[in-house]
């Protein structure tokens, strides 16, 4: 852990006047990075603030808070936290981390503070850039995350990056730091927690140096990242008109196709902001496919009611309200809708449940369609000569009337109802042992 104390000193070289806002769970991690920053406050005599994001999903949490705030209290820290009430519903991590930010930053502006910084380690880095490559991402997603992020008014620093977990553990116990232990950090049932038990030991066993290859190869990806972007923002700059969201689908095609991708992801970044980890590769592909689209006029939703409308040469990005009552989507491998869940055409899936649908695209008129109900709606159902009405259907389901107007329903371009996900299958799906070419999964 020297080396941490050695970077704060001579390369960060913090001083008298600064003032740092540490995100601090409690945990091994970040009790460490609180010790050791008071450890050198001791000396240098910076200004020193410990914040915690309280995620109210165990028991233990507030139990967590009280021993954090014993602590700092003893060390004579200033202590800050605050207390999540309520989600709503996004994926749980995504809309944690996005509180918690949220939350450092008021913390920061409140004490007019320099300098951020979170126990974000070697490890750390290393199941981020292999969750990204699985999952999906852009050149920068690639490579993870940085040591070092300027913002406006302060930098956000992660001191530990260049150690591992195990080096963190072997300090505290060393240390004596006292820390409590996270129990949902052993369920199988995150990802991340399933390629730091898994996967990681593995690395370790073929090479004990694993992390700083990794961080090498961010870096790597940092550095031609930059060299593209800054070629890359001209062509933004050139292309997309901000005060109008959109740009001219004849121009944007004229350039290189690296590029393009590029403007993409810069204009989502500009959308979305701090929310970017909801956006992967696949919202871009998305844009693509409207752009190359043969309709004219045409449109998509990515995540959080952000609407991508083609109309002849022009692009447009629009972010609805939340008083969406109707809308149409046109499925090609994948659409993100509305009521935040996603449709996807998929290969394969052993699954059968009302969340899939399986069909015979000689029975239908392609392409399918992704829309909301209409009045009168009816459904062809299996094993019978009848339809029910798509009403009815969602009385016997339980669904609440709220989320009935923005339920989706699949048509195909006859406007037949061929299924509605989540809900009920119609005379169309077809079984794994029957005869079928597209499967479509609801999530």
């Amino acid at each position: 852990m020297n080396q941490v104390y050695q970077y704060l000193k001579k390369e960060l070289c913090l001083k008298k006047e600064d003032i740092i806002v540490v995100g601090c769970s409690g945990g091994p991690d970040s009790m460490a990075l609180l010790s050791i920053l008071k450890d050198l406050e001791r000396k240098i005599h910076f200004s020193l603030v410990c914040c915690h994001v309280n995620h109210n999903v165990r028991k233990e949490s507030f139990q967590e808070k009280e021993f954090l705030e014993n602590w700092c209290r003893e060390q004579e820290i200033i202590f800050e936290s605050m207390v999540i009430e309520n989600y709503g519903d996004d994926n749980f991590h995504n809309e944690a981390r996005t509180i918690r930010y949220h939350y450092f930053e008021e913390i920061v502006q409140k004490y007019n503070a320099n300098y951020l910084m979170t126990a974000h380690h070697g490890d750390d880095l290393v199941e981020t850039i292999l969750m990204r490559l699985v999952r999906g991402s852009s050149l920068v997603g690639y490579a993870g995350f940085q040591q070092v992020v300027p913002q406006e008014k302060y930098t956000l620093v992660r001191p530990l990056i260049h150690v591992t977990k195990e080096e963190i553990q072997k300090f505290d116990l060393e240390q004596q730091i006292p820390y409590v232990t996270d129990s949902s950090n052993e369920k199988d049932t995150y990802t991340r927690n399933r390629y730091r038990k898994r996967i990681l030991p593995f690395l370790k066993e073929e090479d004990p140096n694993y992390t700083e290859k990794f961080l090498k190869f961010s870096k790597t990806l940092i550095k031609y990242n930059n060299y593209i972007d800054s070629q890359a923002k001209k062509e933004y700059e050139r292309l997309y008109q901000e005060s109008q969201k959109s740009f001219y689908i004849s121009k944007f095609l004229e350039i290189d196709e690296v590029f393009q991708e590029k403007v993409l992801n810069s204009i989502l970044a500009t959308i979305y902001q701090d929310d970017l980890m909801v956006i992967h590769n696949r919202h871009v592909e998305l844009i693509q496919k409207l752009i190359h689209s043969k309709k004219k006029n045409s449109f998509i939703f990515l995540p959080d009611l952000v609407k991508v409308i083609k109309a002849y040469d022009l692009l447009t990005f629009e972010r609805q309200s939340n008083t969406i009552d109707t809308y149409e989507i046109e499925l090609f491998d994948y659409a993100n809708l509305p009521n935040g869940k996603t449709i996807e055409r998929v290969e394969e899936i052993d699954t059968n449940g009302n969340d899939i649908c399986r069909l015979n695209s000689e029975e239908i008129c392609l392409p399918l369609y992704i829309r909301t109900r209409k009045y009168g709606d009816k459904m062809a159902l299996k094993g019978t000569n009848g339809h029910k009405k798509v009403k009815d259907i969602f009385i016997d389901s339980k669904i609440p009337m709220k989320e009935r107007e923005l339920w989706p329903i699949v048509v195909d371009a006859k406007d037949t109802i061929v299924w509605i996900p989540g809900v009920k299958k119609s005379k169309f799906n077809k079984q794994k042992n029957e005869n079928y070419d597209i499967i479509v999964k609801y999530y």
